[in-house]
C-alpha cells in the first residue's frame, strides 16, 4: 500500500471558496487533506444576504424524508462546500478524492502538534464565519 502525503491546514480566517478550491485540488492529487477550526472560516459579504443564501438552500431541501439535504454544522457546510469542486464527486476519481477530505470543528489531540499551513490572515470588511452561519439556519 503506498503512503499518503497529508496536508493539515488551518482554516482560521480563511476564505470559503479559496480553501475549498485548495483543498479540492490537492485532493485529486492524491493527497490526505485535514482541515482544522472549521468553525472560523469565514465567509465575505454582506450578512443579511449572505444568511438568505444559505436558508435558500436549506428550505430548497423538500420534506423530511427526501433530499437534498443541506448541513447545519460548520465542518459539513465546509466539506459540501468542498464537493461542489470536485469533478464527478460520485464516481471514481472524484470518490476517492472525496473520501481524503476530513474537516474538524477546533483542533484534535491528535493534530495539536502538527505542522499546518496557516490559510488565512486577518480580514477587514463585512464577513461571516461558518460557526455564525449555522447558528442562523
Amino acid at each position: 500500500m503506498k503512503e499518503e502525503k497529508q496536508i493539515v491546514i488551518d482554516g482560521t480566517n480563511a476564505i470559503l471558496g479559496r480553501l475549498s478550491s485548495y483543498a479540492a485540488k490537492q485532493a485529486l492529487q492524491g493527497k490526505r487533506v485535514i482541515i482544522l477550526n472549521s468553525e472560523r472560516v469565514i465567509v465575505t459579504g454582506r450578512k443579511q444576504s449572505t444568511v438568505e443564501k444559505y436558508l435558500k438552500k436549506k428550505k430548497r431541501g423538500g420534506s423530511s424524508q427526501k433530499g437534498p439535504f443541506f448541513p447545519k454544522s460548520p465542518e459539513r457546510i465546509l466539506k459540501r462546500t468542498i464537493r461542489g469542486m470536485i469533478p464527478n464527486y460520485r464516481l471514481g476519481r472524484g470518490k476517492e478524492a472525496f473520501k481524503r477530505i476530513v474537516c474538524f470543528k477546533g483542533i484534535p489531540k491528535e493534530y495539536e502538534n502538527a505542522k499546518m499551513i496557516k490559510s488565512g490572515k486577518e480580514k477587514h470588511g463585512v464577513y461571516m464565519n461558518l460557526a455564525q452561519i449555522s447558528k442562523k439556519i
